[in-house]
């Protein structure tokens, strides 16, 4: 077995030999899984997509019959869903899913027609939708079933998220209950309903035989239909019609991470859509489109981006490109699916519209047009350009694209000021408060950005300077910058140089920050590292970490940043248990939908997510969140590409104390990585022993760390690696190759317990902070005020043109506290705040 010092490496790695493709191709991706095994029944993407049932009946009420027989074929029953005026279903799918509403309908009788509600969450299963812009709920959708047969819902009608759709007739066709029509679609002419008087004999018959009073009556006014199949064509993630066609995996002793990793994988899957079936902001839309669409309407057809997929923000709203949601998305989506198509096309469309001065806009289309800028969002859009390199190799795109991304790097590069710290011009961030001044995530993003921008052009043989300064050059100054911000009496890093800083009197230690400044190495020393990472651990509460810098948020986007923060702190322990804690919750707390996770929630737990007034605007499919989908197979599997395609690579597992096993990969075109590592004792001597095995493709060239000592693997060693460790003392953390003896000495340890997760504060909700906030997501879409601005204030004049929060955040639109909030409430004993 050889060793070698890291001196020794790069050099190797620079000279690594050709390799062939063996594995998956993204433009044309493959229609089965890569690595078929028991972890599939983790897959919550749907066995056929164009095609998928409720999975039971949520709730119904009035005149409804044979509501169950849709959950199955009716027609080999004889039975169907019957559904006369006044009568209201709601269905349960058996996870959350997107796309167009069909029916099967058998009969009709007096021009019939139904109202569709859609909703993610079961807080918000009734008579209207959920909502995916300014209002408080989306508008239900009203649909003629003016024929038998097949009736589906148009195509700009994909609802791009939800789990509960609710299916009513209205009593009368005047007003129609809030709803509006599908386009083409009309109230229909009827003439009055006569009074029938209940006679004893249809009493009985509506009692014992089940008559339907529409049906049975004796007159033929009332509307009725009956139905034998309800489905949902899924349209998300076009690029593949088997969802389930995985290129990765994952698996280990800990359930939860396990359904957390595919939450993640489906979570970005429900997010990628045709371009054409994008923008579901439509006020805003109204600016380009000109739509005459009611408030509260929704569509989804706005054209976003080219091609024939694209990966958005989430798959309820925005439905848009937003770059910061790519840096955690991107690597998700290349170790679970590898749709790198739809990520090409995300980044070009934000190419195409960069701004003359080589500003990125903050989001793609319909944004761009007026100017919209972020510091941060423009550096995300640099991140994912790497990201999206190092996974799909495609060099001839990023030579292409190398002149637009060296102008819009030098944009940020000459915002960094003598403080060595780059100064931020634009509050616009993930609608976090304070994003101004010379602050530290900004910063930190730049420092991790021009690495990445080294190895980009060290990969096409380009130069590394801009406007005569060398990168590294820049990146020693944001060191120096960076380091300026430390709170030494915190443990942490200050939000800004000014008056969020470690001597400001508004002193925000953010955890975005802090854990871009763990992720990037901007730290001092390792121990610092661990200090930071251990400090932001203390912060948690008993449904996550919170954001500090946007006050009463549990943000899974920023939490992801904290996961890789932990992991590059060298903290896998933490990373888990964090993981554990707060995924965990994401998939069954209250109001989640157990299959995706969610935009964010409120510290205390519930799931209304503080940039919005509206409770049930929150989007529960949102890309931003997976980033354990990423850091479980780069931090504890640890299989890290090092170039482009994974031509060198890095293995550096970490089991941590919460795992008895891992196991997992993903493939590029060059083949397969694959990592399993396991806990396991000697049957000869009753040591504790840790197992590993690598799969690595032909061609390729790594190194595999593992405790304190490093193996070089080159292709003349094959494309395995199997070696074990004793984990005592006695052992001084040496390793050897597994060999056939072991292979009968060593078995599962039986004798490991997971240890007790800590139990954390209840989080507290800052009411007042709570209510400030809110301007922020209005500012984001004002076309009035997006664009570059140094500082921006709620003014009095703004907050009082919105109602109070206890007035609408907490109350449904009829003053009353919905059920299924009220119980909430009550179980975490928070009634009395109303």
């Amino acid at each position: 077995m050889r060793f070698c010092s890291l001196q020794l490496l790069g050099a190797f790695f620079l000279a690594a030999p050709a390799a062939k493709f063996d594995g998956p191709d993204y433009e044309s991706l493959p229609l089965d899984t890569i690595y078929p095994g028991p972890w599939e029944d983790n897959i919550r993407a749907p066995f056929n997509k164009s095609y998928i049932t409720p999975a039971k009946i949520f709730h119904s009420e009035g005149p409804v019959w044979g509501a169950e027989a849709v959950l199955e074929d009716a027609r080999t029953r004889g039975t169907g869903l019957e559904i006369g005026p006044g009568g209201l279903v709601t269905f349960e799918f058996g996870e959350n899913i997107a796309g167009k509403v069909c029916f099967e309908v058998d009969s009709i009788r007096n021009n019939p027609y139904v109202v569709l509600a859609y909703s993610e969450s079961p807080f918000f299963a009734d008579r209207e939708c959920d909502a995916t812009g300014d209002d408080n709920r989306d508008l239900p959708l009203s649909f003629s079933l003016n024929h038998t047969g097949t009736n589906c819902v148009g195509g700009g009608y994909n609802r791009g998220g939800f789990k509960y759709l609710t299916v009513f007739m209205p009593t009368t066709d005047t007003p129609t209950e809030g709803g509006y029509w599908h386009e083409g679609h009309s109230a229909p002419k009827r003439e009055p309903v006569p009074l029938q008087k209940d006679t004893w004999y249809r009493a009985l018959g509506q009692m014992l035989l089940r008559w339907n009073p529409a049906s049975k009556n004796g007159t033929l006014h009332e509307p009725t239909v009956v139905m034998s199949k309800i489905w949902v064509n899924c349209t998300a993630f076009p690029s593949n019609p088997n969802g389930r066609a995985y290129t990765g995996y994952f698996d280990s002793s800990s359930s939860v991470l396990n359904r957390v990793w595919y939450a993640g994988a489906y979570t970005l899957q429900l997010s990628t859509l045709d371009p054409k079936e994008g923008g579901s902001l439509i006020n805003f839309n109204r600016n380009f489109d000109h739509n005459h669409a009611p408030p509260g309407a929704w569509y989804s057809n706005y054209t976003i981006a080219n091609g024939t997929t694209v990966t958005t923000d989430g798959a309820k709203r925005d439905r848009m490109v937003w770059p910061g949601d790519m840096t955690i998305a991107v690597p998700g989506i290349a170790v679970s699916t590898y749709d790198m198509l739809a990520v090409r096309n995300a980044l070009d469309i934000i190419y195409h519209r960069q701004y003359p001065d080589g500003s990125m806009p903050y989001a793609g289309p319909p944004m761009g047009a007026l100017g919209e800028f972020s510091d941060t969002y423009h550096l995300h859009t640099l991140v994912g350009t790497y990201q999206y390199v190092l996974y799909s190799g495609d060099m001839e795109w990023l030579r292409e694209k190398w002149a637009a991304y060296i102008t819009a790097l030098t944009v940020s590069i000459r915002k960094v000021d003598d403080t060595g710290l780059l100064h931020v011009t634009s509050t616009n961030d993930w609608i976090r408060p304070g994003m101004t001044g010379h602050n530290v995530e900004a910063s930190a993003i730049l420092l991790d950005v021009l690495g990445n921008s080294i190895r980009l052009a060290s990969w096409i043989s380009k130069n590394t300077t801009s406007d005569g300064e060398d990168w590294a050059r820049t990146r020693q100054r944001l060191y120096k910058g960076i380091s300026t911000l430390y709170c030494h009496d915190d443990g942490l890093y200050g939000d800004n140089m000014g008056r969020r800083g470690c001597d400001g009197p508004e002193k925000v230690l953010p955890q975005d920050g802090n854990s871009w400044v763990l992720l990037s190495g901007a730290v001092s020393s390792a121990s610092q590292a661990y200090t930071v990472s251990e400090n932001l651990r203390r912060r948690w509460v008993k449904h996550g970490a919170p954001a500090v810098e946007f006050p009463n948020v549990i943000s899974p986007f920023a939490s992801s940043f904290e996961l890789l923060g932990h992991s590059a702190a060298g903290n896998h322990d933490a990373a888990v248990e964090l993981i554990e804690l707060m995924w965990g919750y994401m998939l069954d707390g209250p109001g989640m939908t157990n299959s995706t996770l969610c935009e964010g929630y409120r510290i205390d737990g519930y799931i209304h997510y503080p940039a919005y007034w509206q409770l049930s605007r929150n989007s529960h499919s949102h890309g931003w969140s997976s980033g354990p989908t990423t850091v479980l197979m780069q931090g504890i599997l640890g299989i890290k590409l090092l170039s482009p395609l994974g031509k060198t690579w890095e293995v550096e597992p970490h089991l941590t104390k919460w795992l008895s096993y891992a196991r997992g990969g993903f493939a590029t075109k060059l083949g397969r990585f694959e990592v399993s590592i396991a806990l396991m004792r000697s049957l000869s001597t009753g040591r504790k022993v840790e197992v590993l095995n690598i799969t690595y493709p032909a061609g390729t060239t790594g190194l595999v760390r593992w405790g304190r000592n490093v193996l070089l693997r080159s292709e003349a060693m094959g494309t395995t690696f199997s070696g074990y460790r004793y984990l005592d003392p006695a052992a001084h953390d040496r390793w050897e190759a597994w060999g056939a003896h072991e292979g009968h000495d060593f078995v599962q340890d039986d004798t490991w317990a997971k240890p007790l997760a800590e139990e954390r504060p209840e989080g507290v909700v800052d009411w007042q902070a709570l209510e400030e906030n809110y301007g922020l997501a209005e500012q984001r879409l004002d076309p009035h005020v997006l664009g570059q601005v140094d500082d921006w204030v709620v003014t009095k004049k703004q907050t009082a043109k919105r109602p109070k929060y206890l007035e609408r955040a907490r109350l449904d639109h009829t003053g009353k506290i919905p059920e299924a909030h009220e119980r909430w409430l009550k179980q975490n004993n928070l009634r009395e705040d109303l």
